[in-house]
């Protein structure tokens, strides 16, 4: 195999995928991030008028405090604009803007909100033709000391005491003795309305506790080889989570298990003492988040490439400088990539090829393998793509990678 391009052109596979697939984004050239998710809602907006809402948030999208507010937005099909904050390197503006100098803020309609919480109890206030807290007076009042206890009842500083707790084994029985009291506490709360969340229905108490659940319900598995999901201790959580997962809006602002794990490791430094959890394969194989993830890779592969070229380490293996050779391989290989997402099997991935692996050309191979391997663990959801695509997207790298060694 050689570093040429497949016969497909990026142009070409960007409108295959478009065809199979509603999901976009904005490009955002020269920025970071690189691309933005478009409001499900924005379509209400009338043309030239500015969204009522603008969020701010930080610019990896993994915040749990940004992620509830994104989900409100979402379910109450608010149209709202987004400014992406570097938390290493706040604008001054920023700082001047919001007194505690942290993400989420919002402006709604205007007026400058800050934290998640008073920013959704703002939101529901402002937009009350589509509540996400109960009419019922005694509902509503068990839903706030919910909201509240979220905030006070130490289920989340439990959870991340225990995933980056001592490598002593008696302090971490204590810290998972802790945190399985809070999770009973939690079970406890959600068995006592009939359906599967903590209310009689969805409700704002579901977005505040589920961003760091999710987190922990990722993480522990790989860094204390402890589970929530299919614990039996725990089948309202359970129920709970998987019934959250089926919500669409909920699918557009959560991330991927990988991306914890990543972000757990790089920048906390967590060492992984057991597998990571296997990648659905329901997911995996459904074509739109398939089209969803080779869309995101066509349309945003001058971004992809450089970003390889840069920090993958693949330029080391460039002939006396001269880097055409690495990126043209790595290109190959993403092409490849884009389109083994989009037509599967049906692909022509190197070891399908008359002669068999010992025909590939080395080099190619090299540079592609690098870069398969770097790209699979750098995409971030939902920075880059939605989680169903991510995990897609990671599902295809594996499946292409293992074609070439």
């Amino acid at each position: 195999m050689s570093g040429q391009n497949t016969s497909l052109s990026w142009e070409q596979l960007l409108e295959i995928a478009q065809n199979n697939t509603s999901a976009r984004r904005v490009r955002r050239p020269g920025q970071s991030p690189s691309t933005a998710p478009i409001p499900s809602s924005l379509y209400k907006l009338p043309l030239e008028t500015s969204p009522p809402v603008l969020l701010y948030r930080d610019t990896n999208s993994w915040c749990p405090f940004c992620e509830r507010v994104w989900f409100a937005l979402e379910e109450k099909e608010i149209p709202f604009a987004t400014e992406f904050i570097d938390l290493n390197n706040k604008p001054q503006w920023y700082i001047d803007l919001v007194p505690t100098k942290l993400v989420p803020a919002a402006k709604i309609e205007g007026e400058l909100v800050y934290g998640s919480k008073n920013i959704l109890l703002a939101l529901e206030a402002r937009f009350s033709d589509s509540p996400l807290l109960p009419l019922d007076p005694e509902e509503n009042a068990i839903a706030i000391q919910l909201i509240e206890d979220a905030e006070t009842n130490g289920s989340n500083e439990a959870g991340y005491k225990f995933l980056m707790g001592p490598a002593d084994a008696d302090e971490l029985a204590t810290l998972q003795a802790s945190f399985e009291a809070k999770l009973d506490e939690l079970e406890q709360a959600l068995a006592k309305y009939l359906g599967s969340y903590f209310l009689s229905t969805f409700s704002l108490v579901d977005i505040v506790y589920v961003p760091h659940l999710d987190r922990l319900a990722a993480s522990l598995p790989v860094y204390r080889d402890y589970h929530i999901k299919g614990n039996p201790r725990f089948p309202n959580v359970n129920a709970w989570l998987t019934a959250l997962n089926e919500r669409p809006a909920y699918a557009r602002v959560k991330t991927d298990a990988a991306t914890f794990n990543l972000l757990m490791r790089r920048v906390w430094g967590l060492e992984p003492i057991a597998n990571p959890l296997p990648l659905d394969p329901v997911l995996s194989e459904t074509m739109q988040y398939r089209a969803e993830a080779a869309e995101r890779l066509s349309d945003n592969s001058e971004v992809a490439i450089a970003d390889i070229l840069k920090n993958s380490g693949a330029q080391a293996l460039a002939a006396n400088g001269d880097i055409s050779a690495v990126k043209n391989a790595i290109e190959f290989h993403l092409k490849l990539l884009a389109d083994y997402l989009l037509h599967g099997n049906k692909t022509q991935l190197p070891w399908g090829r008359v002669g068999g692996k010992e025909n590939l050309d080395p080099f190619s191979s090299a540079v592609g393998a690098i870069a398969l391997a770097y790209v699979r663990n750098r995409i971030c959801a939902p920075r880059d793509m939605s989680a169903g695509a991510a995990i897609a997207f990671r599902s295809a790298a594996d499946k292409v990678l293992a074609s070439i060694y």
